[in-house]
């Protein structure tokens, strides 16, 4: 080996070992995780893999905020109080189409719908025929408001004989279970703990899935800006690198993942938490998702969440969906 070789050799050895060493004393870059909802069990994965270190690895020192529902989170994005956002699909779509809103989905994270109606066993009611005439609470930009005209009419039901009633997503379920309305919009996720908190009062609560009209669309999604995604496409994808390690690690660690969660929440109780996470797991790790890529959108269901979209807020059809869809920077 001839003396050129070996100095090569020794000089790219020495710039490797360097590297390590200047990123650990680079400062992280401080990024802003809007969530949709109060911190409950569904959002264990993101808080501990933050606790776990797994985006202060990829150089991002990140933190958490609750969120007002998934219209509420694509406005704070826009208006930059957050770099990334976590937001039902359908309140992304909408504002895009509707105003160009420059927000985009850059990551899938449930790729079938979890949307349902809650309602008290005692009530009745059950199934989505016969609604005319009940009250269903519901958040602002809620993505079930924009969903449920569809569901209504697949079902029999006008929806415009529904009188909605407008809240704060933390008392929906008290204001369910004490029959001040008679049904509430929940993802399926939440049943668990809003169930066990029913069945204290002496009530049960029944869940009518949406998907038992049809749907099969996607819903949770990470959102983020044009201007983000464009000007800071490397903060970009270490943050999506640290959340598909929070992902795949709070589903082979769901007992833990929901520990860390509940250090971090404690209003949270630990098997609220574990009940919600292990359905989580069941809408991000799934066959479709196997099948286009952890995080990834497949045409033919983006085409299908575009066209009950449409269909629920009179949107034009032919309006194309990839426009709110950005998803290069996965890993």
């Amino acid at each position: 080996m001839g003396f050129r070789t070996i100095a090569a050799g020794i000089c790219a050895l020495a710039l490797a070992l360097a590297a390590p060493a200047r990123a650990q004393g680079t400062a992280p870059d401080r990024a802003l995780l809007q969530l949709d909802w109060i911190p409950t069990g569904e959002h264990a994965a993101y808080f501990a893999g933050a606790a776990r270190g797994f985006w202060r690895d990829q150089g991002i020192e990140l933190s958490l905020t609750r969120g007002y529902g998934s219209g509420d989170t694509v406005n704070k994005i826009v208006a930059g109080a957050a770099q990334f956002g976590v937001a039902d699909l359908g309140a992304v779509l909408a504002a895009r189409a509707r105003q160009n809103v420059p927000v985009r989905a850059i990551s899938a994270i449930y790729t079938h719908s979890p949307h349902s109606l809650f309602v008290l066993r005692s009530s009745g009611i059950t199934s989505f025929q016969g609604l005319e005439g009940k009250r269903i609470a519901v958040t602002p930009g809620n993505s079930h408001r924009l969903y449920f005209p569809e569901v209504a009419r697949r079902a029999g039901t006008n929806p415009d004989r529904i009188t909605w009633v407008n809240t704060d997503a933390s008392a929906m379920a008290a204001m369910l279970i004490t029959r001040r309305v008679d049904a509430a919009p929940f993802y399926s996720i939440h049943h668990y703990y809003t169930n066990k908190a029913a069945r204290a009062a002496g009530e049960e609560i029944v869940v009518l899935p949406f998907v038992e009209t049809g749907f099969a669309i996607y819903a949770a999604a990470i959102v983020a800006t044009d201007e983000m995604i464009q000007r800071n496409p490397d903060l970009t994808r270490r943050f999506l690198r640290g959340l598909q390690k929070s992902l795949e690690w709070a589903r082979d660690n769901q007992a833990e993942a929901c520990r860390l969660h509940v250090a971090r929440n404690p209003e949270v109780a630990q098997d609220d938490c574990e009940g919600s996470l292990r359905a989580v797991v069941s809408f991000v790790f799934t066959d479709h998702a196997r099948e286009t890529g952890l995080g990834r959108f497949g045409a033919e269901r983006l085409a299908t969440t575009w066209r009950v979209v449409a269909e629920s807020l009179q949107l034009d059809p032919k309006w194309d969906p990839t426009q709110a869809i950005d998803t290069s920077l996965l890993p």
